[in-house]
């Protein structure tokens, strides 16, 4: 009992000293309501205690002075950005062998960067779809409790997978085989995992229902869990209140994974039309990342990718587009998701353009990364939208990105539960 005593009164120590009540106002010249789809002149966006009270036309409208002003006059401003599908503890730059020359804590350090990278790019809200040693949840209490900048997070902890998978670390010889906390091998196994991250702090689950890109021995397209395990994990976590993401580049793992139940599809590079149909039918979102196809060709090997991890992305990158495009036309509900640590973090705006140019109007690719990716966490109370009631996260640029998109991709302003970003 004295241990936990300590552990107790530490805790305590660190606990940041709550700030007193403070008025925000933001204004600017426009405003994209996403709710609605419309642009709104001249916003008066009041915050209190982190979240929108109310708003008003600021031409007309007038405040105290003890009210704090955010002047963000000559910009658009939107609600926060929301990125379903990042990596915080991961790099770009570092990939394939060389990731094991740094010791373990090293990833969630260079999380702490991503984290406010991400932040500065406009990104208030993220879902990160996993981490070794539980360090997307570390991150998630340390900028809660005000230590260290960055979005607010969504974490999964380790991501769940078969033994041999996509989850399951592969390269190394038998003598250096460990079995990975994330490894399931039967439904019992799967909702047992579930219960673990839970435990842990995980608010999100992700399973690998297919081989990957960056899996070295597996092929992309193949199924890896099956329908019961599946099924197991997607029961388990709504009992919990958790919702589930599955890794699935294949066809049949991607059916597979509607018909279990999982809440948002990862990737769906070879969704054939049939499953593409069933997700229209189901509703379940379908979550691309057709961005960083571009940075992966582009760089090649140089950051350590094997070619095998290189000549898979050459096969399913242009394929995933496509498919992208006939999800949108079939009316499958669509979130934006960049996989953010497969390219630099901070670029998570670039995807913007790219969802455009396969099929979805601007606003449509705004309202993936705000309204639509709110819902789908389960959140639309909180963030997502410039509304009363929710978060006071904001972003402005100097342009309109109902003409050109890619403004979102140069965010001058970020303002996070009322307070304007450095």
């Amino acid at each position: 009992m004295k241990k936990f005593a300590v552990a107790a009164g530490l805790l305590a120590s660190l606990t940041p000293i709550a700030a007193s009540a403070e008025t925000v106002v933001v204004t600017a010249d426009k405003m994209v309501d996403v709710l609605t789809g419309r642009e709104v002149d001249s916003p008066a966006v009041f915050i209190e205690d982190g979240r929108i009270t109310s708003i008003a036309d600021a031409r007309t409208v007038r405040w105290a002075d003890t009210v704090r002003h955010i002047n963000l006059s000559g910009k658009t401003i939107l609600p926060g950005l929301i990125d379903m599908h990042v990596h915080l503890t991961s790099l770009a730059e570092v990939g394939g062998y060389q990731g094991l020359r740094y010791t373990d804590s090293f990833w969630t350090a260079v999380g702490v960067a991503n984290a406010k990278k991400t932040l500065k790019a406009g990104f208030t809200t993220v879902r990160n779809v996993g981490a070794s040693d539980f360090g997307d949840v570390g991150l998630k209490q340390a900028i809660e409790g005000g230590y260290v900048e960055g979005p607010r997070i969504v974490p999964a902890g380790y991501a769940i997978g078969a033994t041999g998978g996509h989850c399951d670390e592969g390269g190394l010889p038998p003598s250096m085989d460990v079995k990975q906390p994330s490894v399931v091998n039967g439904p019992e196994e799967a909702r047992a995992k579930v219960r673990w991250l839970h435990k842990y702090g995980a608010r999100a689950i992700k399973i690998c229902a297919t081989g990957g890109v960056f899996s070295l021995g597996d092929g992309v397209g193949t199924q890896q869990l099956t329908l019961e395990e599946m099924k197991a994990i997607a029961d388990e976590a709504h009992m919990l209140g958790l919702k589930v993401a599955a890794h699935a580049h294949g066809d049949e793992g991607i059916r597979t994974a509607i018909l279990a139940g999982i809440d948002t599809i990862e990737h769906c590079s070879l969704a054939g039309d049939e499953t593409i149909k069933l997700a229209a039918q189901k509703k379940t979102w379908f979550d691309m990342d057709i961005y960083n196809d571009d940075y992966i060709l582009a760089t090649g090997t140089a950051n350590g990718t094997e070619q095998e991890s290189l000549d898979k992305e050459k096969m399913i990158g242009r394929l995933q587009r496509e498919t992208f495009r006939k999800a949108v036309k079939a009316g499958v509900p669509m979130l934006f998701g960049t996989d953010a640590g497969v390219y630099p973090h901070g670029d998570n705006g670039k995807q913007f353009a790219k969802m455009v140019e396969w099929g979805m109007t601007p606003l449509q690719a705004i309202q993936a990364a705000t309204v639509s990716s709110a819902k789908a966490l389960g959140q639309e109370g909180d963030v997502g939208a410039i509304a009363v009631g929710r978060y006071g996260d904001i972003i402005a640029v100097a342009g309109d990105p109902l003409k050109d998109v890619t403004v979102l991709e140069h965010v001058t302003d970020v303002v996070k539960g009322g307070k304007l970003v450095d």
